[in-house]
């Protein structure tokens, strides 16, 4: 075993873990006061049910020797069976292989997170958390193994993904884009204010997604190495210039600098950084990071001008991004890897995934809604989803007095939950 290997894999998996709650506070933020403790609950629900199945089948279907055709894993690691303590990877020299599965089962945890976003304020919880069971298995241990596993269709054909612009940003930004055509608007969408509640709570949670993406990105390496410098400091490189990008094309567009925009900007070029960042220099980082800040801020509009709700811009910052990262790397990547054969390789990469993925998780969504219902009722959507499935709120009021202007200071949606009125903070 390589104890310094070892040791950096562990931890990067432990930032890995971290992106999730990371990544709550992040959407819990974006989100009206009435349905806050329900986007925390979506992204954290994904840490409990994924670990399961990733020990119980996913591992096995993701990383197991191929069964045909590159498409999936085979049963032989069902329950981890086969694995010790002692068993490594890379042969002679290595790291365990449980450091590996623990390392690659939280990719599958934050990657149906990252899909809740776009379905914010209006599903059944008890839905939600079927519908990620579903779709890990069904959609992403698949798309996993096509990437990351040797005998994978897409690793085979050459396609770079260093750390998962197509398995996990591509994957989830069209698979929210399926939900939401099932799931359908939400209430007063294009009519009524739907602002973020806490701004503060936003930019914590883009701190924490920068922190854990340098073991995401930079521990994909699996090794102290070169590689993984490389990628931590492209990480870094991509995502200031990509916070530089947003915000230029919001001050022109809009006329304003906003503490979303710096947010969403950071997680837009972390996006796009992904999957290119061991294959080109810090020059190239730059590039892929601004034009990824840019074209994202533009993208996250086009749900107004096409008609799909997609809540917290999934798939304006992680299609979009991940795109962004996938292909560009085919143009820009050093050392004679770069050109219009990889250019081809990396959209066969992206297309086949989004094409895959959108089918699939479309059918699964249709499936969940019509057999216990994916929708909340518009009772429970429009008083919060937080007292309706979790019978709590983010915030207590209850000891709060009136204002010296006789106004009350409790928010809108809150009061509202108890009249039952049609109602937005």
């Amino acid at each position: 075993m390589n104890g310094a290997d070892t040791a950096f894999v562990l931890i990067s998996a432990a930032l890995v873990m971290l992106m999730t709650p990371g990544l709550a506070f992040f959407y819990g933020g974006m989100v009206r006061v009435k349905s806050a403790l329900n986007m925390l609950m979506m992204s954290m629900s994904a840490l409990a049910v994924v670990s399961v199945l990733w020990v119980l089948y996913g591992y096995s279907l993701t990383f197991g020797d191929d069964i045909g055709g590159g498409l999936l894993g085979n049963f032989d690691h069902i329950g981890l069976k086969g694995i010790t303590a002692d068993t490594l990877t890379g042969g002679k020299e290595g790291i365990p292989v449980f450091a590996f599965a623990l390392f690659q089962l939280m990719f599958a945890v934050i990657t149906p997170a990252l899909m809740s976003g776009a379905l914010a304020d209006r599903v059944k919880f008890s839905s939600w958390t079927l519908f990620i069971a579903l779709w890990v298995s069904v959609v992403y241990f698949p798309i996993a193994h096509w990437v990351w596993q040797s005998d994978g269709w897409l690793f085979k054909l050459g396609v770079i993904d260093f750390a998962g612009g197509t398995a996990v940003h591509i994957n989830a930004g069209i698979g929210g884009l399926a939900a939401v055509l099932v799931v359908g608007k939400r209430i007063g969408f294009k009519k009524d204010p739907m602002r973020p509640h806490s701004l503060p709570l936003v930019v914590l949670g883009a701190g924490l997604l920068w922190f854990g993406w340098f073991g995401f990105n930079a521990g994909s390496a699996l090794a102290a190495n070169g590689t993984a410098a490389i990628m931590a400091f492209n990480t870094q490189i991509a995502t200031a210039a990509a916070m530089i990008g947003w915000l230029a094309y919001e001050r022109i567009r809009h006329g304003a600098f906003t503490t979303l925009g710096a947010a969403s900007g950071a997680v837009a070029g972390l996006v796009a950084i992904t999957p290119s960042g061991a294959a080109v220099n810090p020059f190239g980082a730059l590039l892929i990071g601004v034009v990824a800040g840019a074209v994202c801020s533009w993208a996250v509009s086009l749900k107004y001008k096409l008609g799909y709700d997609d809540s917290l811009d999934v798939v304006g910052v992680h299609l979009v991004g991940g795109l962004i990262g996938t292909l560009l790397v085919g143009v820009l990547a050093i050392n004679g890897v770069g050109g219009l054969d990889q250019l081809g390789k990396q959209a066969v990469g992206a297309f086949s995934v989004m094409a895959y993925s959108f089918v699939v998780t479309w059918i699964l969504a249709k499936l969940v809604d019509k057999t216990i219902g994916f929708r909340a009722s518009e009772d429970d959507e429009t008083s919060g989803v937080d007292m309706a499935f979790h019978a709590e709120s983010a915030y207590d009021f209850s000891a709060l007095g009136g204002s010296p202007s006789g106004r009350s200071s409790v928010p809108a949606d809150i009061a509202g939950a108890a009249t039952n009125k049609k109602v937005d903070a």
